[in-house]
């Protein structure tokens, strides 16, 4: 079974979305990622992992972030800035990586079950389901902010495992953060961490057999 991270894979790349998120607000990488971080450490919590598991709702996530900036960066313009319906400006325009996407509906169509097992935010399902529909379904969906669990914690791959009736070592995680990839070999899966489209479909290809694009001819299948 593969399973695909959502953001930075079959999404465009976390550093496009910032850009892209810069340009709609003017509201700077740098900034955002310093008023995520806190807004986490104020609950006593990592970066985003307070929406990421529903513990707070994305209006009060977004209220946290104004006030955060607001204190801050005195003066700075947050006008343009919808922070409490957050998840539909930061999606807003945002079409999917087409090659992850592809590599996703092949791998279906080969015979393998395909998964997403993803860090999201409850609110901002109906947006990021839409950029990822050309995919078509998927045998089985992980969701954070719905069981309550979020990457790396070695559980939520436990129960990926689980819930998709799959044992371990017949799981491949294709996610773009390393630790992620660390933790979930960590439970007997195998990994492709993405770096960029061509790295990755060919490392897939080599895991799995599926054919690998960029001139890269894919080994035998490895169980």
């Amino acid at each position: 079974m593969i399973w695909f991270d959502f953001g930075g894979v079959l999404s465009p790349p976390v550093a496009e979305l910032y850009a892209d998120y810069e340009r709609k607000t003017g509201i700077a990488p740098a900034q955002l990622q310093g008023a995520m971080k806190a807004a986490g450490e104020e609950l006593g919590m990592p970066s985003l992992a307070p929406v990421e598991l529903a513990v707070v709702t994305e209006a009060e996530w977004g209220r946290a972030l104004g006030r955060i900036l607001a204190d801050r960066y005195p003066g700075i313009d947050l006008s343009r800035a919808r922070l409490e319906t957050f998840g539909e400006q930061w999606f807003e325009g945002v079409t999917a990586n087409s090659a992850m996407v592809g590599a996703l509906r092949r791998a279906r169509e080969s015979g393998f079950r395909v998964g997403i097992l993803s860090n999201n935010v409850v609110e901002w399902e109906p947006y990021w389901k839409a950029i990822v529909a050309s995919g078509g379904d998927v045998d089985c969906l992980i969701d954070s902010c719905k069981v309550g669990l979020r990457k790396p914690d070695p559980e939520i791959f436990r129960l990926a495992a689980r819930r998709a009736g799959v044992d371990p070592v017949l799981c491949v995680l294709v996610d773009d953060l390393a630790v992620n990839c660390d933790a979930a070999r960590a439970q007997g899966w195998r990994t492709v961490h993405f770096r960029d489209n061509c790295q990755a479909l060919h490392d897939l290809g080599r895991l799995t057999g599926l054919p690998a694009p960029c001139g890269a001819a894919p080994l035998a299948p490895s169980a």
